[in-house]
């Protein structure tokens, strides 16, 4: 009888100790499966630190502006497109000009006496240009030079094609004994309108009254196309 309670008794001592045995295991895995966890939280985190990053990048290119700079681009073409577009030809320069007198001896007496000589110029280039003004005209001589004055025509907007011409007229008073002071014209410069650049022609005629301080002299010059 007491062999019957010791074995019991014993029975229920290895019973509770495998018990005891299987909670001690079981707090083990616990444990281990809190450590498993914490790369996954790590990973969240980072995933939480890269959505700034993500933001910071569409900051940036919206600080960029690719719209900003396109519109920077399209508003210098712009201006470039309405410059062409608006002028259709540039402006006729020196270097592109041929000149030359009229046919003839480009002279035409009148009833007072004066005389007209027309000068033409040429456009040189391969496209057309345009004119508009009074040229520069200066009369040289050996012993001077007289800058003559313009006419009261309106001056006129003129279109040169390529291998085209218009002319321009100087009307002078020749010089006669007795006249008055002999002007010995042996050259004229000429600059066209707006221009800075000359060409000196030989003068063709002959000496002309000098009237270099008169209000209103009987030589003087025409504008282009006039």
């Amino acid at each position: 009888m007491r062999l019957s309670h010791a074995a019991t008794a014993l029975a229920v001592t290895s019973a509770l100790a495998l018990t005891l045995t299987a909670c001690g295991n079981g707090s083990g895995n616990d444990a281990s499966g809190d450590q498993s966890s914490t790369p996954a939280s790590s990973s969240s985190a980072t995933a939480t630190d890269s959505a700034p990053a993500e933001n910071a990048g569409a900051t940036k290119d919206a600080g960029s502006s690719t719209g900003g700079g396109t519109g920077t681009n399209t508003g210098g073409t712009g201006g470039t497109s309405g410059s062409g577009g608006g002028t259709g030809a540039g402006r006729c320069h020196t270097a592109g000009l041929g000149f030359s007198f009229g046919s003839g001896d480009g002279k035409v007496s009148s009833s007072d006496d004066q005389q007209q000589l027309a000068v033409a110029l040429k456009n040189k280039t391969s496209a057309a240009c345009t004119i508009q003004g009074f040229p520069g005209v200066d009369l040289k001589s050996s012993g001077g030079s007289w800058s003559l004055t313009r006419s009261g025509a309106t001056p006129k907007k003129v279109t040169l094609a390529a291998g085209s011409s218009t002319t321009f007229t100087i009307t002078f008073l020749p010089w006669n004994q007795g006249s008055g002071t002999e002007f010995k014209a042996t050259s004229v410069v000429v600059t066209p309108p707006n221009e800075t650049s000359s060409t000196t022609l030989a003068w063709p005629g002959g000496s002309v009254l000098l009237q270099d301080g008169a209000t209103h002299p009987g030589t003087y010059t025409g504008p282009v196309g006039g």
